[in-house]
């Protein structure tokens, strides 16, 4: 596709799930994508730059394994203390 300055761009992005790795497919309508935001104490709005965004695919939703994968995720990334 053609933009108005006559650039070929692409609608579609691919994704990588956060926890496995692997490709997320334009198919995969099961597959989440979670952003978590860093906040400002006074004014209560979101810090530009300061979001963590997790893509989960949807073979580990359909295993039952999203809420440990961001868990973990969240752990690495230190949002959750890592002696939870």
């Amino acid at each position: 596709m053609q933009n108005d300055s006559g650039e070929i761009v692409e609608l579609y992005v691919p994704r990588k799930c956060s926890s496995s790795s692997r490709i997320i497919a334009a198919t995969d309508h099961a597959a989440v994508q979670i952003d978590f935001a860093e906040v400002d104490p006074t004014t209560g709005r979101m810090i530009p730059g300061k979001v963590l965004r997790y893509a989960i695919c949807g073979e580990i939703r359909r295993m039952g394994e999203s809420d440990d994968c961001i868990l973990r995720l969240a752990q690495r990334d230190g949002l959750i203390p890592a002696n939870l």
